[in-house]
Formats: structure tokens, sequence, C-alpha cells
């Protein structure tokens, strides 16, 4: 695991990171092969970005 990320620009820089590579994976999805292993695996990465952002929300207070 790597250090914390504490400086906000930072945190904002990871959380545009996460997303776009959200976003790639989404776009590279053919609707047509898409399996439920694909979609669990889209679920899981919007999990783990909300858990980030909780995360960076929670060491600001």
């Amino acid at each position: 695991m790597g250090k914390q990320i504490s400086n906000p620009e930072q945190q904002v820089s990871y959380l545009k990171n996460r997303l776009e590579m959200f976003l790639e994976v989404l776009d590279s999805i053919e609707p047509e092969t898409t399996e439920l292993e694909d979609i669990d695996r889209l679920i899981q990465m919007m999990d783990d970005l909300e858990l980030k952002m909780e995360q960076f929300k929670n060491s600001k207070e």
C-alpha cells in the first residue's frame, strides 16, 4: 500500500485519475458480450471510489 494522501490537491487529482480509469473501462465494454463479472467489477470500482472519497472527506474533519 502507498503512503496516505493528505494534500487536498493530490486527493482531487487521485479521484480524477480513478474516475478517468473507470470511464475508460466503461467505454471499452461491449454491451453484447458483457458478462456479470464485468458489471461486478464496475460496481466494485465505484464502491472503491466512493470509499476513497469518504476517507478524504473524513481526513479534513
